[in-house]
């Protein structure tokens, strides 16, 4: 009877024993799944991550994932079904190595990517984001604070923003509104006594040409065109979630000259050409935004000359010797005519008209590789008042001062005048121009690059167990 009794307990106690062993081991297998399925999606992600965009990277030092993969095809799809395929080998790739039994065998059922950081969401932020912190390694606090006062004396002397074509406008007006005297031709009609005022010449080729103007021979100035509704500043693009929460937007001063540092690292301008570019004028194409290079070219220039023509303006009208120049010239011709009235106005209008190409001498100089102080000095004056009397297009000149500034810093500080948004879209499209030069890039956009994704992923297991993971991941 006892070797009974003992029978019994030991079997309730086996009993006891086993469901609890099962269910240690049931417990385990549950906590191992779930242990599993974090470690295979950390992987899956990271892999995910490393597609990343090698020309992007190589040309622009800028780290994204394209989820087309050098396809067509522009869909958040794509990288969820290499996620989906990362995970899976990981979860299988054991099986055919080791003849033992899965005792996990998990399945990823459903795998979606969300909440995306588009490289050109909020207008380029998720880009210049990378672009600044790539650039804070680099030691540019001397540029930064030439840039910002060069800035600062432009806006000063209303280089930017002074009409000067108003008031040169004004003073023709005045010449205009004096009544010159006239004379009788060999038929007996009165006709007025030219005025021979060496201005009309140089007022008459304004705006035209401005090229020519400066350089003579354009021959060797870019012809490259582009469709502007093939890049991202003017097509529809894709939209995700802007900067990855929790990381800094790329705002302040600090940062946009950050970034305007980048853009000169990272692309050319006239005198400075990428060989492997599609637009060389790629500084110019971002400050003027046009569809050629002649054209980008031609819209800085004139805003080169502008600038120049409102300095050299104000430091002629200072400059009692050459003002006394104008006004004996002046002198010369309305005393022929025997009109004192009209002296004061050509003075002026000769003063314009020097101021002009001496504007052209400058630009010239510039695109030669010169250098031209912002205000000059009567040291650093190239034209002589004789230059605007035989005055034509293309003249030779362009002496250097030998200091101030070079065609570059006047870019920066155009450049850094610029909109913000308009400075991020178009050093996409840039971007956009030059990686579809390289092979197997034909399709590139760079609104299907992302450098963050939240993953939502859905696993089961063989055994009739289930999990859910959602997961943030980004360069950091």
């Amino acid at each position: 009877m006892r070797k009974g009794y003992l029978t019994v307990y030991l079997s309730l106690s086996l009993a006891l024993i086993l469901s609890f062993i099962l269910t240690l081991i049931e417990g385990a297998r549950i906590s191992v799944i779930r242990m599993e399925a974090e470690c295979v999606a950390d992987i899956g992600m990271n892999s995910v991550l490393a597609e990343f965009h090698r020309e992007l990277l190589e040309q622009y030092d800028l780290l994204f994932v394209d989820m087309s993969y050098g396809t067509a095809s522009h869909r958040a799809e794509n990288s969820a079904e290499h996620l989906r395929a990362y995970m899976q080998g990981n979860f299988t790739g054991q099986k055919n190595l080791l003849p033992v039994k899965d005792w996990l065998s998990l399945t990823v059922d459903r795998v979606e990517i969300k909440e995306l950081s588009i490289a050109s969401d909020n207008n380029g932020d998720v880009m210049k984001r990378q672009a600044v912190e790539y650039m804070q390694g680099a030691s540019v606090e001397g540029i930064l604070a030439k840039t910002i006062e060069q800035t600062e004396e432009v806006q000063a002397l209303g280089l930017d923003t002074r009409d000067i074509a108003k008031e040169r406008e004004e003073v023709q007006a005045q010449i205009d509104a004096i009544e010159l005297p006239k004379k009788e031709d060999e038929n007996g009609k009165q006709t007025e006594i030219a005025l021979d005022n060496p201005a009309d010449k140089v007022n008459a080729l304004r705006g035209t040409f401005i090229l020519r103007m400066v350089l003579g021979n354009t021959s060797h100035v870019s012809r490259a065109t582009i469709r502007p509704e093939d890049y991202v500043s003017h097509r529809e693009k894709m939209t995700g979630i802007g900067i990855r929460p929790g990381w800094k937007e790329p705002g302040g001063l600090a940062n946009q000259l950050l970034f305007d540092c980048y853009l000169f690292d990272k692309c050319g301008w006239y005198g400075s050409e990428l060989e492997k570019s599609l637009l060389k004028y790629q500084i110019e194409y971002i400050i003027a935004g046009k569809d050629s290079d002649l054209k980008n070219l031609e819209k800085v220039m004139s805003r080169l000359i502008r600038w120049r023509e409102v300095a050299n303006v104000i430091y002629l009208f200072s400059d009692s010797e050459k003002c006394a120049q104008a006004e004996a010239l002046a002198m010369t011709l309305t005393a022929v005519l025997q009109v004192p009235a009209l002296a004061e106005p050509v003075k002026y209008s000769i003063l314009f008209a020097w101021a002009y190409v001496e504007s052209l001498n400058d630009a010239r100089c510039l695109l030669k590789g010169g250098k031209v102080p912002l205000m000059k000095t009567a040291s650093d004056w190239k034209t002589s008042i004789a230059s605007i009397l035989g005055f034509s297009w293309g003249t030779e000149g362009g002496g250097d001062s030998g200091h101030g500034l070079d065609y570059q810093d006047y870019l920066k500080i155009m450049l850094f005048m610029e909109d913000s948004k308009t400075k991020n879209m178009r050093a996409m499209d840039i971007m956009e121009m030059d990686i579809r030069l390289t092979e197997g890039n034909a399709n590139f956009r760079i609104d299907a690059c992302f450098d963050s994704y939240l993953s939502d992923i859905s696993i089961s297991s063989g055994f009739g167990y289930h999990c859910n993971i959602q997961k943030r991941y980004g360069y950091d």
